[in-house]
């Protein structure tokens, strides 16, 4: 009876949002409150037919986050199909990098100065809340490859990227509580999981990515094999690049996000030299015969022939092209899926929260005033624009990694009562973000587009 209950309000969520969805994009609302609205009904706070408490499901909740945060980084990295070379990976690069350690040791100061815990407690807490979300972000990220719009590129870039350059702070945090090995002096943990890690995750992931997209491209237009398995092709590199990244102790959430740039990045070289050759394309400018090959592909996904997507995926010029945008299109519906479950778990978790440990003060502190600041200075003397900052600034939404963090760092030997206090702290940041940046997305981004568009 529990699971028949179970699969009819799954089954009438789901269709709701098939029939609403849409709505949502103009409202000053965001699906992800409906979801966390929906999980704290089910919890003991109001129908109680789910009872679990975080730190009990602290297991489950590390899987569950794990596996949406890896969809989502893919997705975000098919979306970046701008090249290595490209100024407009500097600002993301910024973010992720300067503005992230600036947001951890505002955090680690506060924690000790403020918030009464030890330095490694307050280390760890940065490296669980100094990550913008990739899940979360989906309406101010990138539309779409072809979308060049610096705001949108920087704000996704920044979410792919920092939500695996997070890792070595919270490692560091675990280590200064005697809960990992970070070596004398912190060697280990420098050469260990900074360089290493990191080095070996953006390369793996890369390669793989590359290496897959090629194989697949050569048996599509040479053999015209390899043809209806994108959304196999899409799981399968996820898997393949974060699991061969854990086992040579890489991280797997840059690895899984350099593969999807990798793969985006093959598209476009593809597509490139197919019509430099002069593939199909005749007379036609080279620029605007890629556009229209990427044209083509879209309108063969949107009609209802499969023959003609048949024939597109194995076509010369507009093979490369239908790979990435079938993989991305099968990765946006599990992104939308992997966000319903993920916040509806969330809230059926706020019933159980000690919320005595939680800081409000800390909460807008963070929001407005550690998040504006680190952004001011990770793009100090760049050339993006004021408004765009201002944006960038509010838009640090905090989410679904920060809760793999948390639940990674309780997994992981964290003591009862600080995994009790830390479980405070992040929730009621994830869902005061969740709230307040659902609010204010829609009108802010409407802002924004009017005001580029004059």
């Amino acid at each position: 009876m529990a699971f028949a209950l179970w699969v009819t309000i799954g089954g009438v969520l789901l269709i709701f949002m098939a029939l609403v969805g849409s709505v949502f994009s103009r409202l000053p609302l965001s699906t992800a409150m409906l979801y966390l609205a929906v999980g704290a009904g089910l919890s003991p706070a109001w129908l109680g037919l789910s009872a679990i408490e975080p730190i009990a499901a602290a297991g489950m909740l590390e899987r569950l986050t794990e596996a949406v945060v890896l969809i989502s980084l893919f997705t975000s990295g098919l979306k970046l199909s701008a090249g290595l070379h490209d100024r407009r990976w500097l600002p993301p690069l910024r973010l992720a990098l300067v503005s992230m350690l600036v947001t951890v040791v505002a955090v680690a100061l506060i924690g000790t100065a403020l918030l009464g815990l030890s330095l490694g407690a307050a280390v760890l807490l940065g490296g669980i809340l100094a990550p913008t979300d990739p899940v979360l972000a989906s309406d101010v990220q990138v539309a779409n490859p072809s979308d060049r719009d610096q705001l949108r590129f920087a704000l996704t870039g920044e979410g792919g990227l920092n939500d695996g350059t997070a890792f070595p702070v919270v490692m560091l945090g675990l280590g200064l509580l005697g809960l990992h090995e970070i070596g004398p002096f912190g060697w280990r943990w420098l050469a260990v999981d900074v360089a290493w890690a990191t080095a070996a995750g953006l390369g793996l992931g890369a390669a793989l990515g590359a290496s897959v997209g090629k194989l697949v491209l050569f048996l599509r237009q040479r053999h015209k094999e390899a043809v209806g398995y994108d959304n196999f092709l899409a799981l399968g590199l996820i898997g393949l690049a974060y699991g061969i990244a854990l086992l040579v102790n890489a991280y797997g959430f840059l690895a899984v996000f350099a593969a999807g740039v990798a793969l985006r990045r093959i598209e476009r070289q593809a597509t490139a030299a197919a019509v430099a050759v002069g593939v199909g394309v005749g007379v036609v400018a080279p620029v605007l015969a890629a556009a229209q090959a990427r044209t083509d592909v879209e309108e063969a996904h949107a009609s209802a022939d499969p023959s003609r997507g048949e024939a597109l995926a194995v076509d010369p010029v507009h093979a490369s092209a239908f790979m990435a945008h079938a993989v991305l299109s099968f990765n946006e519906q599990l992104d939308r899926i992997g966000e319903l479950c993920a916040v509806i778990v969330l809230g059926m978790l706020l019933w159980a929260v000690q919320w005595q440990h939680a800081s409000w003060w800390f909460v807008a502190v963070l929001m407005l005033i550690v998040r504006p600041a680190s952004v001011a200075v990770g793009l100090a003397g760049s050339s993006v624009l004021p408004g765009q900052r201002r944006l960038m600034g509010w838009f640090g939404i905090r989410g679904i990694g920060s809760l793999f963090y948390l639940a990674y760092a309780i997994n992981h030997g964290v003591a009862p009562e600080l995994a009790q206090i830390l479980t405070a702290i992040t929730l009621s940041v994830v869902v005061t973000s969740i709230v307040v940046h659902g609010i204010s997305v829609t009108p802010l981004m409407a802002m924004y587009a009017a005001r580029r568009g004059r």
